[in-house]
């Protein structure tokens, strides 16, 4: 090549493909690619097959959040980092999130400043089969149907090959549920349940329909639960069931996120009130429902932060360790021990409230896996924060759902103090738990959420 002409790029045909080779010698192999049925263009970069956003949009929706792709569709979410090294993005450098699974996988990159994204990584993700050439999900069809009788309320479990559209209303004595474009045999279903003694699956049009019967004095939920390479409807009816509560849809479909950061005074600047502001604003940006309880001129009082932490979905206070002479430093996510002063949250806990109260009160489970999450984040960050128990703070007993405190460091550390005023390390921190919270709730969504004709109009 001669010396004029050595950063120019040339275009070569190989094996069928047009092929460009650059100067450092990346190689770009445009190919076809037929994604779930439909014919759209492809690349083959260092070996790897990769798609572009815009030929993914007939099929999954993809969002570019600063460094972040967040890729959902078919039942799952999936975080991709973009790596703009496009060689070093085709190994499994980087570490990617499939639900609430992380491993080390090819992550997207930018082609000509075109974002692409890996297809092997996505077929992980979204449970599809996949080869060279060839990306295809499962058809939406109807796998089994199976029941349980309880003594308040009788389930239906239906099993389908992947995630599709759901719709369920009452219409009298029946609840009418509508699975969209699913394929499966018309067929009536006996059940050894008092409650719901049998269900019928019809045919309408391309969709199909479960009708069950329900009596006056019962309630039903429909919800899914999803998983790799499978989607499952849970239909639970009967009396222990509320009938149609817009208070749980609301919790659903808008779960309410409290940030609470303490005042710490005599250390500089006020980091907790700014990791929960960046934190709030990434949160709100993304659509989330946030509340902070103060600012820099005045906090809630006592009743008012109460009561809004009993009406939270995830509560996160965020602090400052402090005790005078004390050796301790570094970050700590706390979780909440012992019995809840609410009365409500301890009778759903052990099970002696309506069944339907799993909506309103989570878990320690639930704490725990937030807990994880957001550990997991500040880790990939660069900041590794322990894992410990507390008893001592009022408001992670009374939030009904995922509760944790966040110690940023300690007040009486030379270095955490140092390090509280490195502007990027209080971004971490901020970016750590706007993640771990929209996961969270995006995989509690996927698998527990109620779907009602009633929900989704509102």
């Amino acid at each position: 090549m001669k010396a004029g002409t050595r950063t120019r790029a040339a275009w070569t045909v190989l094996a069928g493909s047009l092929l460009l080779v650059g100067l450092a010698g990346a190689q770009i192999a445009f190919s076809r690619l037929n994604l779930a049925g439909k014919q759209v263009e492809s690349i083959q970069l260092y070996g790897a097959e990769y798609a572009s956003q815009s030929a993914l949009s007939g099929l999954l929706t993809v969002a570019r959040d600063g460094g972040l792709v967040r890729v959902t569709g078919l039942g799952h979410t999936l975080l991709l980092p973009i790596d703009e090294d496009q060689q070093r993005a085709t190994t499994n450098f980087n570490t990617v999130q499939l639900d609430t699974r992380r491993l080390n996988a090819r992550a997207a990159t930018l082609v000509n400043g075109n974002l692409y994204l890996p297809l092997d990584t996505l077929a992980s993700g979204l449970g599809a089969q996949y080869q060279k050439g060839d990306f295809r999900v499962p058809a939406p069809a109807l796998l089994s149907v199976s029941s349980r009788a309880g003594s308040d309320s009788d389930r239906l479990v239906l099993d389908l090959s992947r995630d599709v559209e759901i719709i369920d209303e009452q219409r009298g004595d029946r609840v009418v549920i509508t699975l969209r474009g699913l394929s499966g045999d018309a067929r009536r279903y006996t059940t050894r349940g008092a409650f719901v003694p049998g269900a019928e699956v019809t045919r309408t049009g391309s969709d199909l329909t479960l009708t069950i019967p329900v009596n006056a004095s019962s309630g039903y939920r429909v919800f899914k639960v999803v998983r790799p390479g499978s989607v499952r409807v849970v239909v639970d009816a009967g009396p222990g069931l509320s009938r149609r509560s817009p208070q749980l849809l609301e919790r659903v479909t808008r779960p309410l996120i409290v940030l609470d950061p303490m005042k710490v005074s005599g250390v500089g600047r006020d980091v907790t009130l700014e990791v929960a502001r960046r934190s709030a604003e990434l949160l709100s940006k993304a659509g989330w429902q946030v509340r902070v309880t103060r600012d820099s001129a005045a906090a809630l009082p006592r009743e008012q932060a109460l009561q809004l932490t009993r009406q939270s979905d995830v509560y996160l206070g965020l602090d400052l360790g402090r005790f005078p002479g004390s050796p301790r430093g570094g970050v700590t996510v706390y979780e909440q021990t012992g019995r809840s002063a609410t009365q409500i949250v301890n009778a759903l806990r052990t099970g002696t409230a309506a069944p339907y109260g799993g909506l309103v009160v989570a878990g320690t489970g639930s704490t725990r896996r937030l807990s994880e999450l957001l550990r997991g984040e500040l880790k990939g960050g660069g900041v590794t924060a322990r894992q410990e128990t507390t008893s001592r703070l009022l408001t992670l007993g009374e939030a009904p759902q995922a509760a944790l405190l966040l110690e940023l460091g300690w007040s009486s550390n030379a270095k955490d103090l140092a390090n509280l005023t490195v502007d990027d390390r209080l971004q971490v921190m901020a970016v750590a738990v706007a993640r771990s919270v929209a996961t969270y709730l995006t995989a509690r969504a996927n698998n527990n959420a109620n779907i009602s004709a009633q929900g989704a109009a509102q």
